[in-house]
């Protein structure tokens, strides 16, 4: 298995691939260069790399974005669309999404912003109930082709959100509120339709506060159809990465706190693990 992985060796960030417990650094300044190519050429840019490999414990992985944007899409599983009714009081917004030919999608995240594997994810000091989102996250290349997949975590304050839908911004959009990694299984590698099971664990201490499993047979769109919205009347010279929605979300007892570590576990790509502080 390789995993299109950004790390920093103490010499500022790179590029590189990982194979096992080694990373072999790739001839690519950026992400943003890599998501310039056709997928064609990033494959063979990837399977050629003949640099000496790096070990994985001498690296600290970063975000596998760089310059790219990060949208989300929303309302893509049936457990998402119940949520968001519950918090809202049964505003009928959602279930016309849900059932919509046009999805909903948003802005979530600059990709300087994001946080990587082992990085502090935030919530919001002024909100009272904030979850985890685990999201396949599907990034896309500048020609509109799907790069590969990652694991994505679309931090949310779900008060802010349920109390009236034009606070979506606020509830989604701020400080450490996107998390992205550990890095991108390339698409190459895998079917042209995969199926992905996605883990959620949320530990407080030694409590496991929430567990649950999906997986990417039970969203109501595409990762295709997703892609083919987000770029109708939109283009991305550096690529960008779409969060394609969640279908895991915990209870109205669950609320993120500082300290808290949230796992995210896509099959195929990896484990996102983060710890809660307060912004």
């Amino acid at each position: 298995m390789t995993l299109l992985v950004r790390y920093d060796a103490g010499d500022g960030p790179r590029l590189g691939a990982q194979r096992d417990e080694y990373v072999a650094p790739l001839p690519l300044e950026s992400m943003a260069a890599a998501l310039s190519l056709r997928l064609g050429e990033l494959r063979q840019a990837v399977e050629t790399a003949t640099a000496d490999t790096v070990p994985l414990s001498a690296v600290k992985l970063l975000a596998p974005v760089d310059a790219q944007e990060v949208w989300a899409a929303g309302v893509t599983y049936l457990r998402s669309r119940d949520a968001r009714l519950e918090e809202s009081g049964g505003a009928d917004v959602y279930q016309r999404v849900y059932e919509s030919e046009r999805p909903e999608l948003f802005f979530k995240s600059q990709g300087w912003r994001v946080a990587g594997p082992g990085e502090p994810i935030g919530v919001r000091r002024d909100s009272a109930w904030n979850l985890p989102e685990p999201e396949l996250t599907a990034i896309v290349n500048a020609h509109g082709e799907v790069a590969g997949y990652t694991a994505g975590n679309d931090v949310s304050s779900r008060d802010i959100e349920g109390a009236n839908a034009l606070y979506l911004p606020q509830a989604k959009v701020y400080r450490r509120s996107c998390a992205l990694g550990p890095g991108i299984r390339p698409a190459w590698e895998l079917d042209a339709a995969p199926v992905f099971a996605i883990d959620l664990r949320i530990t407080r201490g030694d409590t496991t506060l929430a567990e649950a499993s999906t997986d990417t047979t039970r969203m109501v769109r595409s990762v295709a159809e997703l892609v083919d919205w987000l770029w109708r009347c939109l283009d991305f010279p550096d690529g960008v990465a779409l969060m394609t929605g969640t279908g895991i979300v915990p209870d109205s007892s669950v609320s993120l706190r500082a300290g808290d570590e949230v796992a995210i576990s896509v099959d195929a790509v990896g484990t996102l693990r983060n710890t809660v502080v307060v912004v």
